[in-house]
């Protein structure tokens, strides 16, 4: 069943709240210089082949917070076998299957308890409220645990872009009932693999 759509979203800064959902947008490759290259490499090509002009990349996060506590939600790197003490509830493959045998070659998707975001201070235009209705904060993280796990960087979904860390936020958004193609990205910047989250939830929802 469809859930039922929350307020619409709104750019507002600062605030703590007892419910919330707050979205960050995180430069690629804050605070790793590897990361960022890559990124950057892959826009130029990207634009190149799209005739347009190269833009800022973006990675999205969230923090959730309910009366009991605060979360960080955030798909990273699998950096040990302690998933649990992070709040990790999926995880899957980048690049291919065959590779994800290998944890250097897995992603995790965290929906952390009083978590920790490395790259939080980095975030633009941010962060975002994008609602402070209890209700609406707890269908985010109801649906955490459900999000699709597909390859990272492929589009083994068929959605027509690649999934990554903005296909998780997305897809968690759209199937808690926000209205995701209202949320505007940061001045300058695009967000791969947003729209592959949106398609995945739409398709969920029918």
């Amino acid at each position: 069943m469809k859930p039922t759509p929350a307020p619409s979203t709104r750019h507002v800064t600062g605030a703590s709240a007892v419910a919330a959902v707050d979205l960050y947008w995180i430069p690629l490759g804050a605070g790793g210089n590897v990361v960022r290259l890559n990124g950057k490499i892959y826009e130029r090509l990207i634009a190149l082949r799209e005739r347009r002009r190269r833009l800022d990349l973006y990675h999205a996060a969230l923090i959730v917070r309910v009366p009991e506590g605060r979360f960080t939600i955030e798909s990273t790197p699998v950096p040990d076998a302690e998933g649990d003490s992070r709040g990790v509830v999926g995880g899957g493959s980048v690049g291919s299957r065959l590779a994800g045998a290998l944890r250097i070659f897995r992603y995790e998707i965290r929906c952390w308890p009083d978590g920790v975001i490395p790259d939080l201070a980095y975030a633009v235009e941010s962060p975002r409220r994008l609602t402070q209705a209890e209700v609406d904060a707890r269908r985010v993280l109801d649906v955490a645990p459900q999000v699709p796990t597909p390859v990272w960087g492929r589009d083994e979904l068929g959605t027509g872009d690649m999934w990554n860390s903005n296909s998780i936020v997305s897809w968690m958004l759209a199937r808690a009932g926000f209205d995701v193609p209202g949320i505007a990205l940061p001045t300058g910047g695009r967000a791969p693999g947003w729209d592959a989250g949106l398609v995945a939830a739409e398709r969920a929802a029918c």
